[in-house]
């Protein structure tokens, strides 16, 4: 069996996204170019599991909340607050929807994505004030045994 020398640029081996040729004794990998709509619906989908993940934490902190009753301190401004972060994740996940949905490759959606994407970015940033606010001000789980009076 003849030994051959692969020429490596670091890069994962991956069928789908580079062709080999070979000349010589070594094999040359031609990368094709990204796809834009592949690499823009695995970042949308990875930004909604996040929101998700963030979707159930604020449904707790609104569980908790209630739970505590209106006669605790931050009451209205907790609840406030996590309506707010509330209504602005499913903003923001329908939003994606439509990023995920819109063809990357046509240079006529370019100017709405773009804008699309800058509003959900600052929904996100705002999501995030709004969340730190609400740690901030604390959400404590009840105490077994005692009851709301």
């Amino acid at each position: 069996m003849a030994t051959e020398r692969i020429a490596m640029n670091g890069d994962a081996d991956r069928g789908d996204e580079a062709e080999d040729s070979r000349q010589g004794d070594s094999i040359v990998r031609r990368r094709r170019p990204l796809n834009m709509n592949h690499y823009a619906n695995k970042k949308s989908a990875a930004e909604s599991m996040l929101d998700i993940a963030l979707l159930m934490a604020n449904a707790s902190q609104l569980k908790a909340v209630l739970d505590q009753g209106p006669n605790f301190g931050l009451y209205v401004p907790l609840i406030t607050l996590i309506s707010i972060s509330l209504i602005l994740q499913v903003l923001v996940g329908v939003m994606l929807i439509f990023i995920v949905k819109w063809n990357l490759n046509d240079e006529s959606t370019h100017y709405k994505l773009d804008i699309l994407e800058n509003v959900t970015t600052a929904f996100v940033f705002v999501i995030v004030v709004v969340n730190v606010f609400i740690t901030a001000f604390g959400v404590q789980l009840p105490s077994p045994g005692v009851l709301p009076s």
